[in-house]
């Protein structure tokens, strides 16, 4: 779907929690074969939390997206927690994170988007509207995910497949002659796929409070063979919605940044005919890390020189509902 926003990234920030858990160590916890995680997943190590909180991994990243920016904090009109797991239920954690960024008693607005493992996607296009009306001069995005304290032991295929890590964005609205835009955005959700990824708890259908309480409903699940099944049946039709022969070939796109869901979900993206050299990939040694996956790539891509400004990239994934969505911009 081509909407045509002018928008640029100013500034990027990343943190990653200093701790490294390599496969092998998951591998004997969960009496699993030595390789079997990397084979299986993809993923030979992850970084997960000791004491970071998101709110404080989000303001790290935040603070390295400002001074790339050349922002100071209180130079942005609004912050975006665009992440799938929340600190905590109530108050919302654009709160928190404003108030680790030393500005809280700012009032700068703070809000989230939570579309799962698309919210920096959904986020971005939430900013690009808000930019283009003039709303605010300057957006902050963050995404910051905490996962490993959430896994089902029962599962270890999910429970090795997951990292913690935090991302940040700067945005503005692109001037007069700067080639930065948001070409394309396109979002589905088919609520039949819910019960394929889910946190059952923490709401208020499975509250604690309430008799039956199962602490297992509070652990993350994820069937993938039948999240894999489909988005196959739907992916194709998604991809030539948002861009014209997109489910053939890359066509004018440089980079793909997609979230880093699986093995087999990177996998399926070459069916495409997309280059494997042209998708940016961190799954082996970041993990699936939810929302801030994306971000988080994105960030290695623009580090490594994969992405240089005026190339365009696209972003892409799915995430619980089940939902797909895909946004191209020009860098």
């Amino acid at each position: 779907m081509r909407i045509n926003v002018p928008l640029k990234i100013l500034g990027l920030g990343r943190y990653l929690p200093p701790r490294i858990v390599p496969s092998s160590e998951l591998e004997a916890i969960y009496a699993l074969p030595s390789g079997w995680v990397e084979r299986r997943n993809g993923v030979r190590e992850r970084r997960w939390v000791t004491t970071e909180t998101a709110s404080f991994m989000a303001a790290e990243a935040a603070r390295e997206a400002l001074d790339e920016a050349g922002l100071r904090p209180d130079q942005v009109g609004l912050i975006i927690n665009a992440s799938g797991t929340a600190e905590q239920a109530i108050p919302d954690t654009g709160a928190l994170i404003q108030r680790q960024l030393g500005l809280g008693r700012s009032g700068i607005p703070a809000m989230s988007v939570n579309t799962t493992c698309l919210s920096f996607i959904t986020a971005l296009d939430v900013a690009a509207t808000y930019l283009n009306a003039g709303r605010y001069g300057n957006i902050l995005i963050a995404s910051s995910d905490i996962s490993s304290c959430g896994i089902n032991p029962k599962e270890p295929e999910s429970a090795t497949l997951v990292g913690d890590s935090a991302a940040a964005v700067v945005v503005t609205q692109a001037g007069a002659g700067d080639t930065s835009c948001i070409h394309h955005a396109h979002f589905k959700t088919w609520g039949d796929g819910a019960s394929f990824t889910a946190i059952r708890g923490g709401g208020s259908a499975r509250h604690p409070a309430k008799p039956g309480y199962n602490p297992d409903d509070d652990l993350f699940h994820m069937d993938g063979i039948a999240v894999l099944r489909m988005v196959r049946g739907l992916d194709k039709p998604f991809l030539e919605e948002l861009y014209s022969g997109l489910s053939k070939s890359l066509v004018d796109i440089d980079l793909v940044v997609p979230h880093q869901s699986s093995k087999a979900g990177l996998l399926l993206l070459q069916r495409y005919g997309w280059p494997e050299a042209k998708i940016m990939q961190t799954l082996n040694w970041l993990g699936n890390c939810v929302a801030a996956s994306i971000p988080s790539t994105l960030y290695q891509a623009v580090r490594d020189n994969s992405l240089q400004r005026g190339q365009k990239l696209l972003l892409v994934g799915t995430g619980a509902g089940l939902s797909i969505g895909g946004l191209i911009m020009t860098y």
